[in-house]
């Protein structure tokens, strides 16, 4: 039995104190105005959070772990232990590893590495391609999290580009859909065009150019409209253009058979910080301009787009050298996301209770997963406490992923993690990872 005294919470849109009570796993009791019981106070461990805030623990529904194949890169337990010491307590992991998980053999495997390694609750994407649909057909929706569709340029056979395919996924494939969305034609004619100009080493600054915010548009619009054709419940992955937010409504997730996700990286980042931080900031869909930025922003705050996650991707250092056709695309953020997006609320941007509603229970509501996201009597005590007046500098010392590199090096940070709670067990106390194993992710559909 642990006691979470005096803490701030921050849950549901409101911030109060308060005190939270774990027993099996699960959050027992939450005491608001009410004294906790001097019975529980002797029984109990009891961790004093006064002047600290507690969230529930954040769900990343956009993740690479590359494992298994890709592991020199990161793995299931080095980049689950970022995401536990960030405060991410659950991650949906992507499809396109080595071997790619286009079979429900594939897929299982998985499962059984998540459960032998990961240090956070875990579910994993299957992936679709050209002709695995009648594998798809076959996923249990109770047990995964999505289908993946790479609408744009992918490893291997990954890439979707069938009309036919796709119209068949979205009619008959009854799950939740999520789409990486790039026009894959308007990238190959915007390479040849800065090609001619430049030759294969293409300056890193042009990235946005050559997969710009037509290719993105073009993709999504077509995703969205598949969608509406067919009835598809559509979550649109890492959304990086003011045009884009046009395909959207402000409504709650309930409302909704149409979603969209944006990621930490293009709230924090612009095009303008290419100069500085060259191909480390090189992802794809691509960092855009500040004005992408700002409205995706604004649309995360107007409920036009949904969740936020980190498409967290790492790479060793010297694959991520070279110009727009050379360096490796994606970098590692899992472990400092909810620091960002806390300084971006110190900056006015946008608020922690909104923070905690995006990064916490959109993604338990939007993938309807079981008893998690929320601070609730009933629901599995996963849980993040942090201190709102402890700076926190990243340091290639304090970097828990197997690349050890982020693109935030020597950012100083307003807030710091102290405390990750898993299924009720402290699985991360101010710097020290314990031997913690986290769980399968449930849905309720």
């Amino acid at each position: 039995m642990i006691i979470i005294h005096n803490a701030t919470l921050i849950n549901e849109g409101i911030s109060f104190t308060g005190s939270v009570l774990i027993e099996n796993g699960l959050i027992s009791e939450i005491y608001t105005t009410e004294k906790v019981p001097d019975e529980i106070l002797r029984r109990a461990e009891i961790v004093e959070a006064s002047g600290l805030w507690l969230l529930p623990g954040l769900i990343d529904d956009q993740v690479h772990f590359r494992e298994p194949g890709l592991t020199h890169k990161g793995d299931i337990a080095s980049e689950s232990r970022a995401a536990i010491a960030g405060g991410v307590t659950s991650f949906m992991e992507m499809p396109n590893t080595n071997p790619q998980t286009t079979t429900l053999e594939a897929l299982e495997h998985k499962f059984e590495m998540g459960a032998q390694r990961s240090y956070a609750n875990y579910s994993f994407y299957m992936g679709a391609t050209n002709d695995n649909r009648a594998e798809l057909k076959k996923v249990n929706s109770k047990e995964v999290c999505g289908i993946k569709i790479f609408m744009g340029s992918s490893t291997g056979n990954m890439l979707v580009d069938n009309k036919k395919t796709l119209e068949t996924i979205f009619a008959e494939v009854d799950m939740l859909i999520a789409t990486h969305c790039e026009k894959e034609e308007i990238i190959k004619a915007n390479i040849e065009k800065y090609k001619a100009e430049f030759g294969d080493y293409i300056p890193i600054p042009y990235h946005p150019l050559i997969r710009s915010a037509e290719a993105c548009y073009r993709s999504s619009s077509e995703a969205v409209e598949l969608a509406h054709k067919y009835g598809t419940r559509l979550h649109i992955l890492h959304l990086s253009t003011e045009r884009e937010l046009s395909l959207f409504d402000a409504r709650p997730i309930s409302d909704k058979k149409i979603t969209g996700e944006a990621c930490v990286h293009h709230l924090w980042f612009s095009d303008e910080d290419y100069e500085k931080c060259g191909s480390r900031i090189k992802w794809n869909p691509a960092v855009k301009t500040k004005q992408d930025r700002d409205a995706l922003l604004k649309a995360l705050v107007d409920n036009k787009l949904d969740v936020i996650a980190t498409d967290h991707a790492p790479h060793l250092l010297n694959e991520k050298e070279g110009g727009c056709l050379q360096a490796a695309s994606g970098g590692p953020l899992i472990q400092h996301s909810l620091q960002m997006m806390l300084e971006l609320s110190r900056q006015g941007k946008i608020t922690k209770e909104q923070v905690v509603t995006k990064m916490c229970h959109a993604p338990a509501d939007l993938f309807q997963i079981h008893k998690r996201g929320y601070i609730r009597k009933g629901y599995f005590a996963d849980l993040v406490l942090v201190n709102p007046d402890k700076p926190y500098t990243v340091t290639q010392d304090n970097i828990l992923y197997k690349c050890k590199w982020s693109p935030l090096e020597n950012k100083t940070f307003s807030t710091t993690i102290e405390k990750t709670f898993l299924n009720g067990k402290l699985a991360f106390d101010r710097g020290i990872i314990n031997e913690v194993r986290g769980e399968r992710l449930k849905f309720e559909r």
